[in-house]
């Protein structure tokens, strides 16, 4: 389980200055398009290709190769004890990879891959060590999106891939995301359009027991609990979820491991602009936020805001779009539809220049924990609640 503070990270500092690619961006919306022969030889090469998931875009590279995961490390300003997920395209990939695996985890395995959940194991002696920060333990996922597991599947080896963004910013969910952050540090992004989900997965540490969640994705605990009875969200995750650790799993002080998770220590998905989070009623929070947005107009700043369907309809009515810029996170309580766009968000409005965005959070409850989770990092703890 945790015990990390998410931790500031500088993506500039452990990447070097010049890069030589020419990024070619092709097109992939299916399994069979012939992109994917090209981007698996790249990967054959021991070089880096981004591609697309169900869930964000990822920067994949042979996974059993140190020098060519390095490289991801490199591109990516990634700070070296951050794991990596290494992606699978069939079971039968799995065994390699792992010391054991239970019986009742292996039929769960069956029942969720391919899907949005990365799993952790007990790492076999083939995994570099790179790709595992260090650490005993690798985690492993087998995507829902074809064209991944095909381009697993042409490459013939486990694919180690983070989210394709420098280290620190929003999660990519197009390819045009993943260009603005990697033009020039690879040579090839697979275009399979926008992702479907557009949050990471969920990740589940299948070397505790119960099992724990150490990353909230789509697959929220309850529906879990039916695979995998008591799992539990990690302590470092609980903060005002209801779903927390039994009394005996409680953090201790003694020396901390290396991460078992993307996501456990340092600060991620943020835009260049500061975030503020807003809880509370639709009307509250709007009035809160247009007495927010007063004071930093009069300062000189541009304001950007992310919230429900009714509530962008009136500010857009309000605000001009030379000293606001208002976008919808769709009707409120339709959490895949805000899911998919809070990453694309937060991006466009770095890209109109905001100095600071408002969103309007949720209740962490189902998938809402996951989203939480992203808006929370995102902001740096920055929540208000309206009452």
């Amino acid at each position: 389980m945790s015990r990390f503070a998410d931790q500031e990270w500088n993506a500039e500092q452990d990447a070097p200055s010049e890069f030589h690619y020419t990024t070619k961006v092709l097109p992939a919306l299916h399994a069979d398009a012939p992109a994917i022969v090209e981007a698996a030889k790249w990967i054959c090469r021991g070089e880096l290709v981004a591609f697309p998931t169900e869930t964000v875009y990822g920067l994949g590279a042979d996974g059993l190769n140190d020098a060519a995961v390095a490289k991801i490390f490199a591109a990516k300003g990634r700070p070296q004890d951050n794991p990596l997920i290494l992606h699978i395209a069939t079971l039968d990939m799995l065994d390699p990879l792992v010391k054991d695996v239970l019986p009742a985890h292996y039929s769960a395995l069956q029942r969720l891959w391919p899907g949005p959940i990365t799993f952790i194991f007990e790492k076999s002696e083939r995994v570099p060590d790179r790709v595992t920060a260090g650490g005993s333990t690798v985690a492993i996922r087998m995507p829902t999106s074809e064209v991944a597991r095909a381009l697993i599947a042409q490459a013939n080896t486990p694919i180690a891939a983070p989210s394709a963004n420098r280290s620190g910013r929003p999660s990519p969910t197009t390819a045009s995301d993943v260009l603005e952050d990697m033009d020039g540090r690879i040579p090839l992004i697979l275009n399979g359009g926008a992702c479907d989900i557009g949050v990471e997965s969920t990740v589940v540490d299948l070397t505790e027991d119960p099992a724990v969640i150490l990353r909230p994705g789509y697959y929220p605990p309850s529906m879990l609990d039916t695979f995998f009875p008591g799992i539990y969200l990690d302590p470092a995750l609980v903060g005002d979820n209801r779903i927390s650790a039994p009394a005996e799993k409680a953090p201790s002080l003694q020396t901390l491991p290396p991460p078992k998770s993307p996501g456990m220590k340092y600060r991620h998905y943020a835009p260049r602009a500061r975030v503020t989070v807003y809880m509370g009623k639709e009307e509250a929070v709007k009035s809160r936020m247009m007495d927010d947005f007063h004071v930093l107009h009069a300062q000189g700043e541009r304001v950007g805001f992310m919230v429900f369907e009714e509530a962008a309809k009136e500010l857009s009515l309000l605000l001009s779009p030379e000293d606001a810029v208002v976008r919808s996170l769709g009707t409120e309580g339709m959490m895949d539809t805000m899911g998919q766009r809070i990453f694309r968000l937060m991006r466009e409005l770095d890209r109109h220049h905001c100095d600071a965005i408002f969103i309007h959070g949720v209740e962490s409850v189902g998938y809402g924990i996951a989203i939480m989770n992203r808006l929370r990092k995102a902001a740096g703890g920055n929540i208000i609640h309206v009452s």
